[in-house]
C-alpha cells in the first residue's frame, strides 16, 4: 500500500479512536499495534515494550514531574491571591490597573505553576468578582482571565515546551528562552485589548485608581517575592550553566514545597499528600502519553509514512507560507479537541520533517504551535479554561465567557502573524544567550 495513502488511513483511524473516548495513550497504542500487526506481522509486537520503556529512558523527562510538583505546591496555597493583591496595590494608579494586574498575575502565576486551569482558578477566584464589583464588563472580566490562564504553556518554565523538546530532540533551554518575548507580547496584546474594550464600553470610571498606602504595598511583598525569586533562580541556573533543566527543576520543586510550608503553613500531612498525589497522577499521565507516542512514531517510521510525507512535501511547488498556513489550520482544529501535550506528541513526528524541509526553524515553530494550543484552551467544544471560569463564576453565562474570550483569540492570531513576519521575536533571545543554533 502506498505510504501516503497509508498515512491518511492512519490519521483517520487515529482520530476515530481518540474521539471514541479512550485515553490518548491507550488510543495511540491501539492504533500503533493494529497497523504494525497488519503490515509487519505479529513479530513486530516484540519491539513495542522495548520502544515503550526506551522512550522513558531519558534524563530530561525527570524535569516534568519536578516542574509539576513545583506548580502544584504553589497552586495549593494562597500564592495566586497574594500575587493578584500585590500587583493590584502596585499598579493601582495605572489606567485600567485592575485588569492589567489580573493579566500580570496570570502571566506570573502561570510561569510559576505551568498549569492553565490552575492559573484560571487561582487568579479568577479573586480577580473576576473584584472586576465585576468595580464595573468591568463581564466579557472582559471572564475573558481576560480565561486568556491569561493560557500563558502557562508558553511562558517558561513550560511543561509543554519540555514535551516538544523531547519529542523533537531540540534544546529545552532554547525553547524556554524562545517563549519569553512572545509571552510578553501576548500579555501586552491582552492588556491593550482589555483597556480598549473597557474604554469603548463607556465605563470610564472603572479605569480610575484606588489608593493604597506605601505600608499596604510593601506588607504583601514577603509572601510573593520568594516564589518569584525561585523562578528567576531556576532560569538563571539553567542558562548560567550551573545545572541541567532536570536538576534545576528538582531544586525548584523542593524550594517551592519548603516555602509553601513556611509562608503558608502547609504543614498538614494530608495537604502535602494531596500535592504529591495530584502531581504523580498528572506526571504519570503525561509520561504514559510520551511513551505511547514513541511507539506511534516508530510505527509511522517503520511503515515509511513520515519519510514519504517529507519527500512528498519536498516535491510540491507550493509557497512555504501557504504550507505553514495549512499546518496552522490543522493545529487549530486539533487543539479544539485534544490537550496540548497529546497534539504535540502526535503531530511532531509528522510535522517536524515538513517544517524543516520547508525551511522553517523548529524553535520558532514550537512557539507558533504553542500559541495554537493556547487558542484551543479557550475555544469550544473542549475549551478547558472556559469551563473553569464558568465554575468560578456560574452566574456568568458560558456564551458570555466565550464571547468575551474571542477577542483574545484574535490577539493570539495577531501574535502568530507577527511571529511569521518577525521570527526574531522568538529566535533572537535563544541565539543571544546560547549562541546561534548549528
Amino acid at each position: 500500500m502506498d505510504p501516503l495513502a497509508l498515512g491518511g488511513l492512519v490519521a483517520v483511524l487515529t482520530i476515530f479512536v481518540l474521539f471514541s473516548g479512550i485515553s490518548v495513550a491507550l488510543g495511540l497504542l491501539v492504533v500503533s499495534a493494529g497497523f504494525l500487526i497488519v503490515f509487519d506481522g505479529m513479530r513486530s509486537l516484540e519491539l513495542m515494550p522495548e520502544i515503550l520503556f526506551g522512550k522513558l529512558n531519558n534524563f530530561a523527562l525527570l524535569s516534568i514531574p519536578m516542574f509539576i510538583i513545583m506548580g502544584s505546591s504553589i497552586a495549593s496555597t494562597r500564592a495566586g491571591a497574594d500575587l493578584y493583591e500585590a500587583l493590584e496595590r502596585w499598579l493601582t494608579r495605572v489606567p485600567g490597573g485592575l485588569v492589567i494586574s489580573n493579566l500580570g498575575a496570570c502571566a506570573l502565576f502561570s510561569a510559576m505553576s505551568g498549569s492553565s486551569p490552575a492559573t484560571c482558578a487561582a487568579i479568577g477566584k479573586m480577580g473576576i468578582p473584584e472586576m465585576r464589583k468595580r464595573g468591568y464588563p463581564d466579557g472582559v472580566a471572564a475573558g481576560s482571565i480565561a486568556a491569561g490562564g493560557t500563558l502557562g504553556i508558553l511562558i517558561p518554565p513550560s511543561v509543554t515546551m519540555i514535551v516538544y523538546g523531547i519529542a523533537t530532540e531540540t534544546s529545552i533551554g532554547r525553547l524556554f528562552l524562545a517563549g519569553v518575548f512572545p509571552g510578553l507580547m501576548l500579555v501586552g496584546l491582552f492588556m491593550t485589548w482589555s483597556i480598549y474594550s473597557t474604554w469603548r464600553s463607556g465605563n470610564l470610571a472603572v479605569l480610575s485608581s484606588t489608593s493604597y498606602s506605601w505600608r499596604e504595598k510593601f506588607e504583601i511583598l514577603p509572601r510573593v517575592l520568594p516564589f518569584l525569586a525561585i523562578i528567576l533562580g531556576v532560569l538563571y541556573a539553567m542558562y548560567g550553566g550551573i545545572a541541567t533543566p532536570s536538576e534545576t527543576a528538582a531544586v525548584g520543586a523542593l524550594l517551592c514545597l519548603v516555602i509553601a510550608m513556611v509562608i503558608y503553613k502547609l504543614w498538614n500531612p494530608k495537604d502535602l499528600w494531596v500535592v504529591l498525589r495530584d502531581s504523580t497522577k498528572e506526571s504519570v499521565m503525561i509520561l504514559f502519553i510520551i511513551a505511547a507516542a514513541g511507539v506511534f512514531s516508530y510505527m509511522l517510521s517503520s511503515l515509511f509514512i513520515t519519510q514519504s510525507i517529507a519527500a512528498w512535501i519536498g516535491t510540491l511547488d507550493v509557497n512555504p507560507w501557504v504550507l505553514m498556513g495549512a499546518v496552522n489550520v490543522f493545529l487549530l482544529i486539533a487543539g479544539f479537541f485534544l490537550p496540548p501535550v497529546a497534539v504535540i506528541l502526535m503531530a511532531a513526528p509528522i510535522l517536524l520533517p515538513i517544517i524543516t524541509t520547508a525551511g522553517f526553524d523548529p524553535i520558532w515553530f514550537a512557539v507558533v504551535l504553542t500559541i495554537n494550543m493556547e487558542i484551543g484552551l479557550i475555544s469550544p467544544p473542549v475549551g478547558l479554561n472556559l469551563y473553569v471560569i464558568n465554575g468560578i463564576a456560574p452566574d456568568i453565562k458560558l456564551k458570555t465567557i466565550l464571547t468575551g474570550s474571542l477577542p483574545y483569540v484574535a490577539c493570539m492570531v495577531i501574535a502568530i502573524i507577527l511571529l511569521c513576519l518577525f521570527p526574531g521575536i522568538a529566535t533572537w533571545l535563544p541565539n543571544a544567550v546560547m549562541g546561534a543554533a548549528i
